[in-house]
């Protein structure tokens, strides 16, 4: 009995390690569905099309999961704030700062973010770091200087592009800040539920002032808004979360910095788009440095760019 035990509990762990790789290639490719859909679409368009499709998978999977999605009146403002914080204002800068990037650039940003939210979170709550998490911020940022500084030698768009990805990496750690209370209070469905809401509302003002600019997205980049919609922020949330019950935060969040390669290599076969020696060696040295100080970090880690809310303490 014990051996079936420990044969079963193999087979969860190899299932789990499964998903968390899975997870990181189906965000790593957000970036490049967005650059896809931003050259038709415009970005808050793109962004309440997403997550019209994810809340509408999202209530189901609730409901399946019998998960309890009452929120309560008092939790109404924090729950909506942070809805509106990580979906509208982080897809407002996010896609923005996309269509002036490439998406190994964006994507290589946005992979700091983990280590952006373990500083604030020692900042605000003086939670205990070890000093591997400190080189290893030193190390991410450097690592993006590297990246930053020849794109603005090349074209002067860059500066703006890299301005909404600081933006929305601002707006991603204060988006985890919000939703820790919350986490403690209401189950992973039901938070990711409202906040996708909440920030679906959000995004709506602005797609609708876009109106002027639409036009027919064609069947390449419906497939990607879907894309985005169904396995970014749907089902890319159900293998994290499942791979997180098993592995644990910690574990699970290492995985996350895939993200980045898994968005560079795809970006290089699929788009053509070129990096060059320096950004690649600060791209690899940014990445590193996440993942010093992710594996050094006792933190519950934040995740990648590209699933939005569904990704319980990290991007997209």
């Amino acid at each position: 009995m014990p051996r079936i035990a420990r044969m079963a509990g193999m087979d969860k762990r190899r299932s789990a390690l499964a998903y968390a790789v899975a997870v990181s290639v189906i965000w790593g490719l957000s970036f490049l569905s967005t650059k896809v859909a931003i050259a038709v679409l415009p970005a808050m368009t793109i962004a309440a099309a997403r997550f019209v499709v994810a809340v509408a998978l999202l209530l189901p999977l609730a409901l399946a999961a019998r998960e309890d999605l009452r929120l309560r009146l008092r939790d109404a403002p924090v729950m909506a704030a942070s809805g509106l914080m990580g979906v509208t204002i982080y897809f407002l800068c996010e896609n923005n700062g996309i269509a002036l990037l490439t998406a190994s650039e964006s994507s290589l940003v946005i992979a700091t973010i983990p280590v952006l939210t373990m500083l604030v979170d020692r900042a605000v709550f003086g939670t205990k770091l070890r000093i591997g998490c400190y080189v290893g911020a030193f190390l991410s940022f450097a690592g993006v200087g590297l990246i930053v500084l020849p794109s603005l030698g090349r074209r002067y768009s860059a500066l703006a592009g890299f301005v909404y990805m600081g933006g929305a990496a601002a707006a991603w750690v204060l988006y985890a800040l919000l939703t820790k209370p919350l986490g403690r209070k209401y189950g992973r469905i039901s938070v990711t539920f409202w906040q996708s809401l909440f920030g679906l509302l959000g995004c709506l003002p602005f797609a609708i002032a876009e109106s002027a600019a639409w036009r027919g997205p064609g069947l390449s980049v419906t497939l990607n808004v879907l894309y985005l919609g169904v396995f970014c922020s749907a089902a890319g949330y159900w293998l994290y979360v499942s791979a997180m019950d098993t592995l644990g935060t910690g574990t699970t969040s290492v995985f996350l910095n895939l993200v980045p390669v898994v968005s560079v290599g795809a970006a290089f076969f699929l788009l053509g788009e070129r990096l060059g020696v320096i950004s690649l060696a600060g791209g690899a040295i940014a990445v590193g440095g996440v993942y010093l100080a992710t594996a050094s970090s006792r933190l519950p880690a934040v995740g990648a760019p590209g699933a939005g809310a569904s990704k319980r303490g990290g991007p997209e």
